[in-house]
Order: structure tokens, then sequence, then C-alpha cells
């Protein structure tokens, strides 16, 4: 009895996450029904309430495909509970994906469940393990774009449509960069089994550096408008405008005083 009541707590889910549910709930609700005497600050909670979740259900993917995959281990160590704050590193997994965002926009979380990979015998399931949680991006980003290609926007509030169109380009940037075959983030982890032990080891100490070696490139105004030109082509191909989540985006940013409001046909 002891056993299953500790094994059902460990998967229980979070009152943090649930926090911060409701926070994208309530501002959500904010944003649809003009509630918020500044637009901007709801869209500003609401986005960035809604992507800690999609970086929560992103570590959850990895965490519960490995509890399948053999790593029992995994229960104990929180990462069943969408607790943000059980992860090994709270500040790759969380606060750096929200600067990231804040400063330029960009969807990149980062590395944080720890998987005792050692219990986990095969490399399709260590493959599967690291894919698991870029596809919760793209099932985020098919969720964020569904009003979009399914033309059903009838309805929606234009604020909220740019807040969703800058919440799915996160969503979108996320899934491709994560993964890139670059150390350090899951696409590398994908293919990490298949390469050789020699190799493995000699790329192991600069793993830890991929992450943010990826978001200095794009910084670069050359790497930065070509990445952002084919986001804005996969976008456009589902239906979004670049007008939309630049729209949105600036709305996001509210501390430099919100959109255009001729340019995005609304009201501050």
């Amino acid at each position: 009895m002891t056993t299953a009541t500790s094994r059902n707590s460990d998967r229980r889910i979070s009152p943090v996450f649930l926090g911060i549910l409701a926070i994208m709930a309530v501002t959500g609700w904010a944003v649809w029904t003009d509630f918020a005497a500044k637009p901007g600050i709801a869209v500003f909670l609401f986005v960035t309430a809604a992507w800690i979740v999609s970086l929560c259900l992103h570590e959850y993917a990895h965490a519960r495909t490995a509890l399948h995959s053999g790593d029992i281990s995994i229960g104990a160590k929180g990462y069943l509970t969408l607790n943000p704050l059980a992860y090994t590193h709270a500040v790759l997994s969380i606060v750096l994906p929200v600067i990231f965002v804040i400063m330029g926009g960009i969807g990149l979380p980062g590395g944080a469940v720890f998987i005792e990979r050692g219990r986990i015998q095969g490399r399709w399931k260590h493959s599967l393990i690291s894919a698991a949680g870029p596809l919760t991006n793209v099932l985020f980003a098919v969720v964020c774009t569904a009003p979009f290609w399914l033309h059903a926007l009838d309805g929606v509030p234009t604020t909220f449509r740019y807040a969703l169109a800058f919440l799915a380009m996160l969503q979108v940037t996320a899934a491709i960069l994560n993964f890139l075959p670059v150390p350090g983030l899951d696409g590398y982890g994908v293919i990490e089994p298949w390469l050789s032990y020699s190799f493995r080891r000699q790329v192991e100490p600069i793993a830890q550096f991929g992450l943010l070696a990826v978001f200095a490139l794009l910084w670069i105004p050359e790497i930065n408008h070509v990445f952002f030109d084919m986001i804005n082509w996969i976008l456009g191909g589902l239906g979004i405008g670049r007008g939309e989540v630049g729209c949105g985006q600036a709305f996001y940013q509210v501390w430099k005083g919100g959109p255009d409001a001729g340019f995005c046909g609304v009201t501050q």
C-alpha cells in the first residue's frame, strides 16, 4: 500500500503546474474578452504561461517515454508531476527559454530531465526518448495553428489571434531548433545512439554549450534572417501571415510600447 501511494504521489500533477495553467487560462480569457486595460500585459502573461506549459509538457514527454523504455527511476525524480521546479536544471529548462523569448522571440527549450540511460536497452528507445520532447512542440504547434489552416477564425478577437500566431511561431521554432543535430539538443540525442563511441566521447565535453551556441548564431543578422524567412514560409503555409506574428510579438513586448495601431488594426 505504501509503495502504491508513493507511486501515485510521484505522478500526481503538481500544484505549481496547475498554477501556471490557471494563469494561462485567466490571461487567455482576459485577452479574448479584451478585459485587460493594457492588453499587452495580458498577452505577455498569456504567451509566457502557455510557453512554460509547453516546456513542462516537452520535458514530461521525455520522462514518460524514458519510463516506458525502462528507466523506472523517473517517477521518484518528480518529472511525471509536470513540476518545472523538479527539473535537474531549472535555469536551463525554464529561465533561459523564457529569456530567449523575451529577448528575441525565439522558442528554444533547454535541457532538463536526467535519464539513467544505462537502464534503457536498444538504440531506437534512446532515439525516441530524445525525439519525444520536440514532437510535443510539433503537436502544440498543430493546436495553435489549427484555427488558421482550418479557416476557423470567425469570431476570434483580433488581439487573441495575434497572440496565438506569436505562440505558434514559438512552437514551430522550438520544434525545428530542437531537432537540429547539435550536441546538447534533442536532435543530436536522436542520432547519438547510432554514432561511434569514440565520437560521442569527443563531443561530450562541448554538449553543454550547444544550446547557447545556437542562440548566439541566431543573433548573427544574416543567419537570423534566413532562419526566420524559413519560419515565416512554414507559418505562411499554415495560414499565418508575417503581420499577424509581428503584431503578436509587438503586443508581447509590452515594454516597447505595443504595436502600431494602424498596422495591427487594434487600439491600445
